[in-house]
């Protein structure tokens, strides 16, 4: 049995791995939060230990460690479990800087332990027959990529730039951006981007229209946009592609296993999703890895690559000229 640690429940998604971990049998031993209510609600809820300090959360005989903090706690949290010798489910974006994403990959190299990113939408079965298909040729030769991923503002830490590291676009870009790079085994080489605030009062930005041009003359749109301001409006999932190729063209909708139900008492309607639980897949991913030695299937390059876009995002429209990517 695999021994975990939570390393904080700031983010809202890790309540839900600590769900499939115990699905899977992983016992997690012991929940840090620096949140103390928080955190001694995660440790009753998982039947944990709660700690008020990670450095001794870490000085147990857990083997990993999912870090689900703010965004601009994935480094401290990644780099001192990974000198700990823990291995390490780390929260998307990966950190809220290129600097850090590297130190956190040089860290767990360093110390021989694994560092996977939290891209669960690599675990739907839609995203999996898409990327089946653009290996097959079906679509012929890929043109062009128009993605969307919308939703409600969270509110929060999430609108605090110094803990977020941003708004709309560095929590919503990544998810995409990771998809597109996984599914056609291509690298974005140069972006542009249009940011403003629109739909809040908010000092942080939560819309944005995002270019990529991608190796081989691919390019791609994305709308990472918080634009669901309307209480009663469904939000949640709205992860969409659109693939265009020389053969013809493919829609995904990753999310559209659901139910829209009315609410009369609440005078409001809700998506019920149904589907795949691609938050078990991406779970039980991270415990084979380590079971089996096997390497991270959703690796720290991964994040950094993924993170580069939403960072050259920022930079694009603050320069409004198209930017190069990587980062030298």
């Amino acid at each position: 049995m695999i021994k975990i640690g939570i390393l904080s429940f700031a983010h809202m998604h890790v309540w839900s791995y600590a769900t499939c971990l115990k699905k899977l049998g992983a016992q997690i031993t012991g929940v840090y939060d620096d949140d103390k209510m928080r955190g001694k609600k995660g440790a009753g809820q998982f039947e944990a230990k709660y700690f008020a300090d990670y450095k001794k959360l870490l000085s147990t005989d857990i083997q990993a460690v999912v870090v689900g903090s703010e965004n601009s706690r994935h480094k401290e949290l990644t780099v001192a479990a990974a000198r700990a010798g823990k291995h390490v489910l780390c929260e998307k974006p990966m950190a809220t800087s290129i600097e850090d994403a590297r130190e956190m990959i040089r860290a767990c190299e360093e110390n021989n332990v694994k560092l996977q990113i939290a891209f669960p939408c690599r675990y739907s079965p839609a995203a999996r027959c898409v990327k089946q298909m653009l290996a097959d040729n079906k679509l012929g030769k890929i043109l062009a990529i128009k993605g969307t991923n919308h939703g409600r503002m969270p509110g929060g830490w999430f609108v605090e730039k110094g803990k977020s590291g941003g708004g709309a676009v560095i929590d919503h870009t990544v998810h995409v951006t990771d998809l597109m790079r996984w599914m056609l085994g291509k690298e974005v080489k140069r972006v542009y981007a249009e940011i403003d605030t629109r739909f809040h009062k908010l000092k942080i930005d939560d819309c944005a229209m995002i270019t990529m041009d991608f190796d081989g003359g691919i390019f791609a749109t994305l709308d990472p946009s918080w634009s669901r301001p309307n209480k009663s409006y469904p939000f949640w999932g709205d992860v969409t592609m659109k693939f265009i190729g020389t053969n013809g063209t493919l829609d995904l909708d990753l999310f559209n296993q659901k139910t829209t139900l009315y609410n009369e008492e609440q005078l409001k309607a809700a998506w019920t999703y149904w589907g795949d639980n691609i938050d078990f897949g991406l779970v039980k991913s991270f415990l084979d890895s380590i079971t089996d030695n096997t390497p991270s299937p959703v690796s720290g390059y991964d994040g950094l690559k993924a993170l580069e876009v939403a960072v050259a995002a920022y930079r694009s429209a603050k320069i409004k000229k198209p930017v190069e990517v990587p980062f030298k």
